[in-house]
């Protein structure tokens, strides 16, 4: 087996913190390989949150996310010859492969036999041998590790090591320079990584910024770690940002939260995917949900204050099958359409009285369903569920009211 990889420090119950040299380090290996991806503000979105909002573009970063720093950051550091091996669904899988291929070494990416094509094919374009299988990702990491024991290839973690939270760290040291007015910095969270690199850099460097993650309802691991003040594993995550999908952080950056960051708080998957939306409509930014969530928190006003605050859209790789069902959860959410359960006569010209009506309340019929069978209806009764084009959820209840006072029985489908 080969011999550990040199600056990676063993686990223990007092883990060593990042330190601001750490971080310009990283910033002298990688600065070559870096797409900028420049700090600027949000007019429309700024109106919206009625405070400055400044987005951080990571998603136009190399392999579409900001991982290609950490992961250029840690491989970068090998000897020569060196095999590297990583267990990923998607962001850490591409930037792996990259960094290993523009250093020269040979890498083995496991991945979900479940994930997305377009990412699997991602990573195998950029170099990398992908293989599949496992149902999930920490599956692959088993699998990943066995082959690191087997062959002596060193394991690339996505955030459990201090070079990766190094090379998170770099977009702190951007910030500061292209955003001196910032006041607050929202960080999405899963294992914790990316936050530890900027929350470190930041109290070092300015130190009057706060810096606040944010979590998916449905997986916030962190927030339950720092409460139980452990590594905590959670026994099923739900959400849709697949990105920060993690059961668990690591003793490292769970040590890093605790020293540097100032609070943590959870969106829904309904204020996700209203604020992913918001991104393609108003900044024209295809990003991922786990990018999204902190836009989100932002929207939602679960981030205090009413200065300048930069969100980081930490990546755009979401698969389009995917993005379909996020725009359409999101276009629900803001009350954009509605779905009504209609009650008529089963009798010729019922349907067509009830388009006509649709039609003078100036409403777009997006989808009609005529069901007879299979429903608790009287014999004489069909059931028509409508999906209907509205601007917002007040306009909804009123089309509801509206069909209502015209005689007709009609509820919300959902």
């Amino acid at each position: 087996m080969a011999a550990r990889a040199p600056e990676q420090r063993e686990p223990s119950a007092d883990p060593v913190l990042v330190t601001v040299d750490d971080v310009r380090a990283a910033r002298e290996r990688i600065a070559r390989v870096l797409r900028p991806t420049r700090t600027g503000v949000s007019e429309t979105l700024s109106r919206l949150a009625g405070r400055p909002i400044l987005l951080k573009p990571e998603h136009l970063q190399r392999t579409g996310s900001f991982k290609i720093r950490g992961a250029y950051n840690r491989i970068s550091r090998l000897e020569p010859g060196a095999r590297v091996v990583a267990a990923s669904a998607g962001n850490h899988a591409q930037g792996v492969a990259l960094a290993a291929t523009l250093t020269g070494h040979e890498a083995t990416i496991f991945m979900p036999a479940s994930a997305p094509l377009p990412k699997v094919d991602a990573t195998a374009a950029y170099g990398a041998t992908v293989r599949l299988g496992g149902e999930n990702v920490d599956d692959s990491i088993v699998a990943a590790k066995r082959f690191a024991e087997e062959t002596g290839a060193v394991f690339v973690p996505p955030f459990d090591d201090p070079l990766i939270i190094a090379g998170q760290g770099t977009i702190a040291l951007e910030l500061i320079e292209e955003a001196p007015e910032v006041e607050t910095v929202v960080v999405s969270v899963g294992g914790g990584g990316l936050i530890s690199g900027i929350a470190a850099t930041l109290a070092s460097l300015r130190p009057d910024v706060r810096v606040i993650g944010v979590e998916p309802a449905g997986a916030a691991c962190m927030s339950a770690s720092l409460q139980a003040g452990d590594c905590v594993r959670l026994d099923r995550i739900a959400t849709m940002a697949d990105g920060v999908a993690l059961k668990s952080p690591s003793p490292l950056t769970l040590a890093h939260v605790r020293a540097y960051v100032h609070e943590l708080v959870t969106v829904t998957e309904e204020e996700i995917s209203q604020a992913l939306l918001l991104l393609l409509e108003r900044a024209k930014a295809v990003v991922e949900p786990a990018g999204a969530a902190t836009l989100a928190a932002i929207i939602a006003g679960k981030v205090p204050g009413s200065g300048p605050v930069a969100a980081i859209l930490s990546g755009g790789n979401v698969d389009p099958l995917m993005l379909i069902k996020v725009i359409d959860h999101g276009l629900s959410a803001a009350g954009r359409y509605v779905v009504l359960r209609v009650i008529l006569d089963d009798r010729p010209g019922a349907l067509a009285g009830l388009t006509a009506d649709v039609a003078r309340l100036g409403l777009n019929v997006l989808e009609v369903e005529h069901h007879r069978s299979g429903m608790a209806l009287d014999m004489e009764q069909v059931e028509v569920r409508l999906t209907l084009e509205t601007r917002n959820p007040i306009h909804s209840d009123e089309v509801v009211a509206d069909l209502k006072r015209r005689g007709y029985t009609v509820e919300p489908a959902r």
